[in-house]
C-alpha cells in the first residue's frame, strides 16, 4: 500500500480539516537519580509522611516526630473526662472477655495459661503509646496461638520439654515483634497486601474449624489427644478414644457452648445488649469454677486449670533461645505468626477506623505491633495483636481513645496481683467452649458465597487455603493460598488483555466489540486496546495476540469481501510503563506489518512510554505522525489516508459511507 509515502498535511501541519489534531509531546528529559528518587518515593512513601515537617522550626520537628511515633502525644493533649468515662466502661468491658479468652488461647498454644494474663497486660500498654487505631483491643488470638502450637509442636513436644518449647515461643514473638517492625521502620507494608481478602477468608476459616476440633479434647474430656492439625488426624484421634469419653465434661461444655451461643445471638439482635455477649466468657467461666467447686466435679473427669501465679509479668529476656539448634524454627514461626498477626490487625484497624471516618496508618501499625511483641517477649508475653471478638466489643462499649487499652491492661494487673487463685477449679472444658465460639464467627461463609459470585478465582484462592489448611496445615494451606495469589499476580502481568475496538455509532467513541455489540468496524483499521504495561513477562504473549488479532480480522475481511486490512491502531492508554523487551516487541510488530505492506499506528501513549520510545528511538522508525492523542485522531488520520492515498474504488464506498456516520 506504500502509506508511509504520503505526507498527510493534517498530522504535519499539526490540525486537520474541520477538527483539531495535537500532537503528543516527547516528555523532558529526567535525571535518572531524580526519576529513581520519584520511583522510591511512591513506592515507599505514598502517603508522602514528611509534608509535615515541611517549612517548620526546629522544635516543631522535633515534636511533630514525637508525635509520630508516639500518638498518644498528638491526641493526649485533646483528651477530657468525657472521653475517659467512655474509655473507662469499654476498658473494663473488654477485660472481662480478655481474662478468659487470654487463658483459653495460651492453653491452644500449648503454653502455662498464666502466658495468656501477662499477653493482655503489657503489650495493651505499649500499643497504647504507640497505637494509631482508637478501637483495636490488643490481645492473643487463637490463629496466632495455633501457627505457633503447630510450627513449634513439630520440632519440640511441648509435654516432653515445657521449657525449650516456652523459650522458643519467646524467641518466636521476639523475632515476629522484629519482623513487623523493621516492615514498619522501612515502610514495607505493602508486602501484607499480598495475603488478599480471599486468602484471608480461607485461611481464617480453615484454621477456626481446626481449633474447633482441637477443642473435642476438652469438650470430650480426652488426656491423651493428636498433634497433628489436619482433620482426618484429629478426627481420628476422637473416634479411636470412644472409651475414653466423659459424658459429665462433655454434658457441662455443650451447655455453656449453647449459653455463649445465644448470648451472642442476642447481642447481635439487639446492639444495645452488645455487653451481654462480651461478659457471657467471664459469667462462664465464674459459673464453672463455682460449679467445679462446689460439686467437686474435678474428682469425676472434669479437668480444671489448677494453680495460676500471683503477680506481674516476670522478665523473660534471658529466656530467649538465640544459640539454640532449633533457632531456624522460632524465626520462621515468628515470620509466618508476624505476618497474619498483621494482616488480622491491621485489617482490623482499617475496619472500625472507617466507620469512625479516620485515618490509619499501615506502617505505624506495623512499628506498634512490633514494638509491643518485641517488648512482650522479654516479659513473659507470647504473640499479640489486634483480634476481631475483642475489638468489636471495644467499639460497640463506645471507646473514644486507646485509653480503653490501659483500663484492660490495669483490670488484668489487677488479676494478676489479687484474683489468680480464684481460678484453680476453673474447668477446661469451659475454656474450650470459649474458643469455639469465639471461632464460629471466624468462619465467614458468606464472604466465600459473595466470592464465588462476584469472582470465581478469588472463591478458588479461599477454599484451596480452606482445604490446605483443614486437610494438611496450617502452613500448606498458607503456601497455597499466598501461591494461587501471586500466581494470579503473574497472569494478570503475564496474559494482560487485548481487546478489539469499535466505535459507538454517532460518536467518536472507541469501545470493546463484545462489550458493546453495537459498535461499528471501521473498514480498513483493525483497533486494539492493550490493557497492561509491557515488559518481558508479556511482550512475548502480546507479540503473537497481536499478530494472531491481525491473521483472524484478515480471515473476517476475506471472508466477507470488505475492504483489506491497512492500519493497525494500538490503544496505549492502559500503558504505564513498557521496557526494552516491550519496546523489542513493537518494533518486531512493526516489521511483521511492514511486510504485509499495513501502517502500524500508535494512541494515547502516556509520558513515560513516550519518553522510552524516544530513547530508543523507536519514534524516529515509525515516526511521530503516526502516534496520537486519542484512537478517535488515529481513526480520523488513517480515514483520511484510505480516502487520499488510492484511487477510489468500490472497496472505498464502505469507509465513506463510515466516514459519514461519523
Amino acid at each position: 500500500m506504500g502509506n508511509a509515502d504520503y505526507e498527510y498535511p493534517s498530522i504535519m501541519n499539526g490540525e486537520s480539516a474541520g477538527t483539531g489534531i495535537h500532537r503528543v509531546e516527547i516528555p523532558p528529559p529526567q535525571p535518572f537519580f531524580k526519576s529513581l528518587k520519584n520511583t522510591v518515593k511512591e513506592t515507599l512513601f505514598p502517603d508522602d509522611p514528611l509534608r509535615q515537617f515541611k517549612n517548620q522550626t526546629p522544635l516543631r520537628k522535633f515534636i511533630l516526630g514525637l508525635q509520630y511515633f508516639f500518638p498518644i502525644f498528638e491526641w493526649g493533649s485533646r483528651y477530657n473526662f468525657g472521653f475517659f468515662k467512655s474509655d473507662l466502661i469499654a476498658g473494663i468491658t473488654i477485660a472481662s472477655l480478655a481474662i478468659p479468652q487470654g487463658i483459653s488461647y495460651a492453653k491452644l498454644a500449648n503454653l502455662p495459661p498464666i502466658l495468656g494474663l501477662y499477653s493482655s497486660f503489657v503489650p495493651p500498654l505499649v500499643y497504647a503509646i504507640m497505637g494509631s487505631s482508637r478501637d483495636l483491643a490488643v490481645g492473643t488470638v487463637a490463629v496466632g496461638s495455633l501457627l505457633m502450637a503447630s510450627m513449634i509442636g513439630n520440632e519440640v513436644n511441648a509435654t516432653e520439654n515445657p521449657a525449650l518449647y516456652l523459650h522458643l515461643a519467646f524467641t518466636a514473638t521476639f523475632f515476629a515483634g522484629l519482623f513487623e517492625l523493621a516492615l514498619g521502620f522501612f515502610r514495607l507494608g505493602f508486602i501484607v497486601d499480598f495475603l488478599s481478602h480471599a486468602t484471608i477468608v480461607g485461611f481464617m476459616g480453615g484454621a477456626a474449624t481446626v481449633v474447633i476440633l482441637q477443642q473435642l479434647k476438652g469438650i470430650l474430656g480426652l488426656e491423651h489427644f493428636t498433634h497433628a492439625t489436619d482433620v482426618v488426624s484429629v478426627l481420628r484421634s476422637v473416634f479411636t478414644q470412644t472409651q475414653q469419653w466423659r459424658w459429665e465434661s462433655a454434658v457441662l461444655g455443650f451447655c455453656f457452648l449453647f449459653y455463649l451461643m445465644m448470648a451472642k445471638f442476642f447481642s447481635q439482635k439487639r446492639p444495645k445488649l452488645f455487653w451481654i455477649s462480651a461478659m457471657a466468657p467471664l459469667t462462664s467461666v465464674i459459673l464453672g469454677t463455682i460449679l467445679v467447686y462446689v460439686t467437686h466435679a474435678e474428682k469425676h473427669g472434669v479437668a480444671v486449670i489448677g494453680e495460676l501465679k500471683k503477680g506481674l509479668n516476670p522478665p523473660s529476656i534471658m529466656d530467649l533461645s538465640f544459640g539454640s539448634a532449633y533457632m531456624t524454627t522460632a524465626i520462621k514461626t515468628g515470620i509466618v505468626t508476624g505476618v497474619i498477626s498483621l494482616a488480622e490487625g491491621i485489617a482490623v484497624g482499617r475496619s472500625f477506623a472507617m466507620f469512625k471516618n479516620y485515618h490509619i496508618d499501615g506502617n505505624k501499625e506495623m512499628i506498634a505491633f512490633g514494638m509491643m511483641n518485641i517488648v512482650g517477649s522479654c516479659t513473659s508475653c507470647y504473640l499479640t495483636t489486634g483480634p476481631f471478638s475483642r475489638s468489636a466489643v471495644n467499639f460497640n462499649a463506645g471507646c473514644k481513645t486507646a485509653v480503653s487499652n490501659i483500663v484492660m491492661a490495669l483490670a488484668v494487673m489487677v488479676t494478676l496481683l489479687l484474683l489468680t487463685p480464684l481460678f484453680h477449679f476453673t474447668p477446661l472444658v469451659v475454656l474450650s467452649s470459649i474458643i469455639i465460639s469465639a471461632m464460629l464467627g471466624l468462619i465467614d461463609y458468606n464472604a466465600a458465597i459473595h466470592l464465588w459470585h462476584v469472582d470465581k478465582f478469588d472463591f478458588l484462592v479461599c477454599i484451596s487455603a480452606y482445604i490446605g489448611v483443614v486437610f494438611a496445615n496450617i502452613e500448606i494451606g498458607l503456601v497455597l493460598a499466598v501461591g494461587l495469589s501471586l500466581l494470579r499476580v503473574l497472569l494478570f502481568i503475564a496474559r494482560p488483555r487485548t481487546l478489539v475496538l469499535g466505535n459507538i455509532p454517532d460518536s467518536m467513541i472507541y469501545r470493546n466489540v463484545e462489550h458493546y455489540p453495537n459498535t461499528n468496524n471501521v473498514p480498513g483499521v483493525l483497533i486494539l486496546d492493550i490493557g497492561a504495561p509491557i515488559y518481558f513477562a508479556n511482550s512475548s504473549y502480546l507479540r503473537e495476540r497481536i499478530s494472531r488479532w491481525i491473521d483472524e480480522e484478515e480471515d473476517k475481511l476475506k471472508f466477507s469481501g470488505e475492504t483489506t486490512l491497512q492500519y493497525v491502531i494500538l490503544d496505549m492508554g492502559a500503558v504505564g510503563n513498557i521496557d526494552t523487551s516491550g519496546i523489542s516487541m513493537l518494533e518486531e510488530v512493526k516489521k511483521n506489518l511492514d511486510r504485509r505492506d499495513y501502517k502500524l499506528v500508535l494512541a494515547n501513549p502516556g509520558a513515560e512510554v513516550m519518553k522510552k520510545l524516544n530513547k530508543s528511538k523507536f519514534i524516529e522508525t515509525l515516526g511521530q505522525e503516526w502516534i496520537f492523542l486519542t484512537v478517535g485522531e488515529a481513526v480520523g488520520a488513517c480515514n483520511f489516508m484510505l480516502h487520499s492515498c488510492k484511487p477510489k474504488s468500490t472497496t472505498d464506498d464502505a469507509s465513506q459511507k463510515w466516514s459519514n456516520n461519523v
